[in-house]
């Protein structure tokens, strides 16, 4: 299968120089391997390798010996590695020696030195609209962060493609497959999860039915604020099952542990009145994908519940500005005050700059999002907090313009980073 760049090579690139060792972390089969062997000079698989556990006996800097960078897949299968590689990197003192790539956090319980001064993390994700090739990338966040304006663009986008593609998700291996072979990759996905995954990472048997109620519960409230204790009770009154809030908990930070959620933490920011910010953070899967597997949805059920697909396509959106704001060393938040004012999404750069953002599948809710847009920018307090460089609306409308009160509204199908290597290849 022909490797398709990734976004996060640029990041790969810049820390490989900064650092002696790289951390590559994100959930299983999300390209971790494909894109580390696109940088390593040679490779070590430390789940597959069965002298590994022998030769972690007699001598573990055996494992370090080869070609730099030298790429330790699953490392965390031998989380003993990160000292000796830790350790290495000093000796050395040289830079880009080692890339560890991992699918799963180790223990907590595993006493690992921090690696400060040695270690830089990339975090990845599954694909974007832009590395699949949906998006045309047109509609930068480079360009959104700076309030640049845009041409009309119009391309073609259909309720029922952008559901098909959610349901087959950003996983590399899937991009060429039927959507049906999809679906059943993805429930498997799930079942894996629950039945192998949950208990590996944490040595303790857990229960697969009540992995599966917990994973439909989540999903039935993705992109929404949702406490453990009202999980509790969908799970009760949904799922008809008995899940403590502890045990809750307990399989929250085991699927955390395994990077299958996200959050999206609360925009903290200074507003003229005297309202109160909601500091709850919003919950996502990995990739939309997953939440409808576990909730085994077909494409003919969800297009007959688009107020559903609404939240979905939010999850999705998510996904796709997070990574374009990383590569805009910017990270991606959620507004929301005591009066029930609420923003979708707020992207803002370390040096300050923001833009805001509200989701809307189609095309029907457009003037109620930038009234909502316009109501917040005039909550801000300019004397304390910098004005939004742009109000923006993301949509499953193959349409892109400027409206007339100054709101972008903007095709997902539009949106994209600038693609350094990209851009390169293609001679721009």
């Amino acid at each position: 299968m022909t490797y398709l760049h990734r976004i996060v090579e640029s990041e790969i690139e810049s820390k490989l120089r900064a650092s002696g060792a790289l951390l590559i972390k994100g959930p299983k089969s999300c390209g971790k391997t494909e894109t580390a062997k696109q940088f390593a000079k040679s490779i070590l698989q430390v789940d597959r390798d069965e002298q590994v556990p022998i030769i972690m006996g007699i001598d573990p800097k055996i494992l370090l010996t080869g070609e730099t960078p030298r790429l330790l897949d699953e490392w965390q299968e031998q989380p003993k590695l990160w000292n000796y590689v830790r350790h290495e990197v000093d000796e050395r003192k040289s830079k880009g020696q080692f890339i560890l790539t991992g699918s799963a956090n180790p223990d907590e319980e595993i006493k690992l030195h921090s690696g400060a001064g040695r270690f830089t993390i990339v975090e990845m994700q599954t694909m974007s609209w832009q590395e699949m090739g949906y998006s045309s990338g047109q509609l930068s966040m480079s360009k959104i962060l700076v309030g640049k304006s845009f041409p009309f663009i119009e391309v073609e986008l259909s309720v029922e493609l952008i559901i098909e593609r959610m349901i087959k998700g950003g996983w590399p291996a899937l991009i060429n497959v039927s959507l049906e072979d999809a679906i059943l990759l993805n429930r498997s996905y799930i079942d894996l999860l629950a039945d192998i995954d949950m208990s590996r990472v944490s040595y303790v048997k857990r229960d697969p039915q009540k992995v599966r109620s917990l994973l439909r519960s989540v999903a039935r409230n993705v992109a929404t604020l949702v406490d453990n204790s009202t999980l509790e009770k969908d799970i009760k009154t949904v799922e008809d099952a008995d899940v403590s809030r502890p045990t809750i908990i307990e399989y929250l930070d085991a699927l955390s542990r395994l990077m299958i959620f996200e959050e999206q933490p609360a925009f903290n920011t200074h507003i003229r009145s005297a309202n109160s910010l909601r500091k709850s953070p919003k919950r996502h899967f990995c990739d939309v994908s997953l939440a409808i597997a576990a909730l085994k949805h077909t494409k003919e059920a969800l297009m007959k519940d688009l107020k559903f697909c609404g939240f979905l396509f939010e999850s999705l959106v998510y996904h796709e500005l997070k990574m374009y704001a990383r590569a805009n060393d910017a990270q991606v938040y959620h507004y929301r005050d005591s009066t029930g004012l609420e923003i979708d999404a707020v992207v803002q750069q370390s040096g300050g700059a923001w833009a805001a953002f509200e989701v809307k599948l189609g095309i029907g809710m457009h003037d109620e999002a930038a009234v909502n847009l316009l109501n917040f920018s005039n909550v801000i307090d300019s004397t304390k907090s910098i004005r939004p460089a742009s109000l923006n609306i993301i949509t499953g409308s193959g349409m892109s313009y400027t409206r007339p009160d100054g709101v972008n509204v903007i095709s997902i199908a539009s949106l994209g980073p600038p693609h350094k290597r990209q851009a390169a290849m293609s001679g721009k």
